[in-house]
């Protein structure tokens, strides 16, 4: 039974990147498989009318936008820990990932939007990616599309500073009043730029610049079995 479920989802796989490649190859987009997803890269000038097709035409029919988020690529594939041995153990076997293809990536376009799609009548699910330019970071919104987009295309330019254009209240939905910068991008700091607290002088809250030390917090494993046991512990046991 498992076997003829799994193959019933390969083919309604490939049959969706058959029909996305043949719809959408000519326009730019660029269409992959992996890990059991399938993933089209948008133009972002096209992708309103792309959207739009994706959730109208039948041979789609993706009428629920499940979720939308920012990325930031800024420094993508590099890291400050050497994590190319012993990805099986460890703190390092999380980074040991499937890297995805951003070959349909401009060379100014440091940040992406993603958009998680889903076909009920199809029992389908798609992802769609759209590059956006690092000086300019400016898409459509889909909002007149699918309306549950208006809260995350909000977090988005809350935190990563991703506009989109048509969104009717674009505004910051997590950050406090008055926060500067954009926390989920790669260049803002760990221990953010400034800190709040109370004043029992002033009766207010008072925000300053933060105090912290900038620093690579490293985790620690500790691991509870004989390989970390010294020897005089191991000949006792063994006694």
């Amino acid at each position: 039974m498992n076997e003829a479920v799994k193959t019933k989802s390969q083919l309604r796989h490939e049959t969706l990147q058959a029909n996305l490649i043949d719809r959408y190859a000519s326009k730019g987009c660029v269409v992959t498989a992996a890990l059991g997803e399938v993933t089209m890269v948008v133009p972002r000038e096209q992708l309103l009318a792309i959207a739009t097709e994706l959730r109208d035409d039948a041979a789609f029919q993706f009428e629920e936008l499940i979720d939308a988020c920012g990325i930031d690529y800024a420094g993508y594939g590099e890291s400050e820990w050497v994590t190319q041995e012993a990805s099986a153990a460890g703190f390092n076997r999380g980074v040991n990932r499937h890297i995805i293809d951003v070959s349909a990536r401009g060379e100014n376009d440091r940040f992406a939007v993603v958009y998680h799609l889903l076909s009920m009548v199809h029992n389908q699910r798609l992802r769609l990616r759209t590059f956006v330019d690092a000086l300019q970071p400016i898409v459509d919104s889909v909002v007149g599309i699918w309306r549950g987009a208006d809260w995350f295309e909000r977090e988005a330019f809350d935190l990563y500073g991703i506009m989109f254009s048509g969104h009717p209240d674009l505004r910051r939905i997590l950050t406090d009043y008055g926060f500067v910068g954009h926390p989920f991008r790669k260049d803002f700091p760990l221990e953010g730029t400034v800190q709040m607290r109370y004043d029992a002088e002033q009766a207010r809250v008072i925000y300053e610049p933060v105090t912290l030390d900038p620093r690579v917090l490293v985790p620690k494993v500790i691991r509870e079995d004989n390989r970390f046991v010294s020897n005089a512990q191991q000949d006792s046991t063994d006694a």
